[in-house]
Formats: C-alpha cells, structure tokens, sequence
C-alpha cells in the first residue's frame, strides 16, 4: 500500500475528474466530507452548479473514533467494492452503484444518493416508507440466493469463498456481537442503573451457550456473500425506493446474520420509539416496524424460494422439500442474530442514533432495558419461535 495517502476534499475532486464518469469532468469544483462512522472518509463532489454529482469513499487505516492505536486493513474496501459489484449484478434496483474502485488508494467511486434519505434517520423522526420492508427483503433473497449454492458450481463457489475471506473485519464482528457485550470490556458502554441486568448476561450459561453456537456459526458457515453489516444506517430510502451501501464487512457467512441484523435494527427503533416520538405516534410507530420486519421477512423467504425453485441446478439441493427444510434453519438463525444485533447495540460500543436521540436520561434508560431484555429472550427463543407471526407475537408480549 505504497501509494495510499489519506484523501483532503481536493484530493477527492480531482480523483472524481479522473475516474468519476461524468460528461464534463471540469465542472466537478468542490466536495464536501460527509462520513459519520468510525471507518472511512466519504465525499460529496459537487459541479459548479452546486449540484452533487458522485461520491468518492476512502477506506481509513484506523478506527476514527479510537485512532490509530486500533488499525484495520486496507484491503477492505476491495472487499467492500467488489462486494457491493457482486450485489449490484444480482440486484441492481436496491444496491449501491459503484463505477470505479483503486485497491492501492483505498478508495471507490459510487453513484449520488442525495435524492435519498438515510433509513435510520427518517425511522428515528417517525417517517414511513411502506415499501421498504419489501424491497428489503427482496435485495436480501437476490443477494444471497445468487451468491449461495444453491446457484453457484461448486467450483465457482470454493473460489468465490477465497475471494471473499474477510478475517480482520469478521473479527471485529465476532467481538461486538458475540465476545465484549457478555463480558466486563472496557469498550461496553450502557447506563449505571442497568449494571445489574448486564451482569445478568455474562452468567447466564444457557444464553452464553446459545451466543456460543451463533457464534460459530458465524466463524463456519459460508453459505453466502454477506452484506456483513445490515443496519438501518447502511440503508438509504426515498419514496418507492431503497439503496443498501458500505458493505465493508462482506465475507461468505450464514445467511441468518443479514436477515437478522436487518430485521434487529428495525426492532431497535421499535423499542425506541416510546422515547422518541409522542404517545399515539409512538404506538402508530411501533406497529410500523412489526410491519415493516414482518415483510422482510415474507418478501425474502418466499422470493428465495421461488429462486431455489427456479434456479437451483445441484440435484440434492433441488430435491423437493429440501429449500424449504433450509430456510427453516435460516429462520432460527435469523431470531438468534437479530437479538445479538439487540443487544451488542445497547450493551457494547456501537450504539446508533435511536437510543442517543432520545432526550428523557430515564426514558433512554428503559428503552435500553426493553432492548437487552427483547434480545435475550430472541436468543434464548430462537428454536422454538416457529415463524415470523409468532415472532411478532413474542415481540407484543415482551412489551
């Protein structure tokens, strides 16, 4: 990585007349650095017309928000670009366009999204998107069913494994989620007056046991190309449409990781939304993100199925019944990650915009609580929750 260098707006502007594909290449004058995260620098590349026109994303060597005493590899943003391409083959209507990517630099240039909002935010302000679920759920079931062998050759596959192996971001993963909450880590960050309940968590040896299997789940099934991070965050909306980006976190992984961290951060807001909006929108609200994971999770089994069904070329794979006893796997693995997701959101470092926008210190405090609580009981439930009506129903009875 001779040649990196950490990028100024400049820089990125003349990167963008370079590489950035437009008609009049002169006209791009100026950027601005937008990233909020803790992992890159991405910018908005403004023509002078005031008009953004691309996005230039830099990988940073380092973990911005601890510095540089927590390094981290380059060499993710390849992995993430040649996974967003992979993604964008197999569903181009909900994934981010990337156009160019230079793996000495870092760095990748990406299609404008100013038109869309980002999907966290607009949940944390109580707007609706009511195709959003589906789409989704759609980008879920063409993602992973394409990149799964029940499409792929197998030699196609075994390589496409190699490509993808992902070892310093998954360990990050496989600290977040499944080692530093159920610990005492000094990176855990939770209010004082929950300390008992957390504590709870680390002895707790069925729950430990159960994170344990997800866990190696997580290390040995690579049944897919994962996103890697599915979060609200990574998900940009608008009406009628929606856009997945930063997959820096790609790898081939159980499929029931994406499924369920996408279905875990809308669960997030749902168990937010007492703190953040007024009593009856609140209610409207919740109702909403049982709608909203009720869809994922409808639109991505019966689109993969109706793939396995089409598409599948192995024989064994394609022998009937045997889709359907898979997904009932998925289904499992699905509840368990998504209350993973629950509680390395309020218990570790990486908490988001739900919790923290929440003004009332004691109302913050009891959204948190239901949300360690529902994710517990998610992992602990996760083989006997039969389907997605009866995982809305344990949700309601939670509270």
């Amino acid at each position: 990585m001779s040649q990196y260098r950490t990028f100024t707006a400049a820089d990125a502007v003349e990167y963008a007349k370079k590489f950035g594909g437009v008609d009049d290449p002169s006209a791009l004058v100026s950027a601005e650095e937008i990233g909020d995260g803790n992992l890159n620098l991405v910018f908005k590349i403004f023509d002078n017309q005031g008009r953004s026109r691309v996005v230039v994303k830099q990988a940073l060597p380092y973990v911005r928000c601890v510095g540089e005493s927590w390094p981290l590899t380059l060499d993710r943003a390849r992995l993430e670009a040649q996974t967003l391409v992979e993604h964008y083959k197999h569903c181009p209507e909900h994934t981010v366009n990337v156009t160019h990517y230079d793996a000495d630099l870092a760095v990748m240039v990406m299609e404008d999204l100013s038109s869309h909002r980002i999907w966290r935010g607009e949940l944390v302000k109580g707007a609706y998107y009511p195709e959003a679920g589906r789409q989704l759920g759609e980008y879920l079931a063409q993602t992973l069913f394409h990149t799964s062998d029940f499409y792929l050759h197998p030699h196609k596959k075994k390589a496409e494994v190699a490509r993808f192996i992902n070892p310093e971001m998954c360990e990050i993963t496989e600290d977040l989620f499944f080692n530093d909450p159920f610990t005492d880590h000094e990176r855990n960050k939770y209010p004082a007056a929950l300390e008992s309940l957390v504590v709870s968590l680390r002895t707790d040896d069925v729950l430990k046991i159960a994170v344990a299997g997800l866990k190696h789940r997580f290390f040995a099934d690579a049944e897919a190309l994962l996103h890697g991070d599915v979060h609200s965050g990574s998900i940009f909306v608008a009406d009628g449409s929606l856009k997945v980006i930063d997959a820096e976190f790609g790898y081939f992984g159980p499929i029931g990781f994406d499924v369920g961290s996408a279905i875990g951060n809308l669960l997030i807001n749902y168990c937010c939304l007492p703190g953040l909006l007024p009593p009856r929108e609140a209610a409207e609200g919740r109702e909403r993100r049982l709608s909203d994971a009720h869809e994922v999770w409808t639109q991505f089994s019966s689109r993969f199925l109706e793939l396995a069904h089409a598409k599948t070329s192995d024989v064994a794979l394609a022998y009937p019944g045997y889709a359907e006893a898979f997904l009932r796997k998925v289904w499992s693995d699905t509840i368990g990650y998504c209350g993973t997701e629950l509680i390395r959101r309020t218990v570790g470092m990486s908490h988001v915009a739900d919790f923290k926008q929440i003004a009332d210190d004691t109302m913050r405090t009891e959204c948190i609580r239901s949300c360690i609580t529902l994710g517990r009981t998610l992992i602990l439930a996760a083989d006997h929750i039969a389907d997605v009506d009866a995982l809305i129903a344990r949700i309601r009875q939670a509270g």
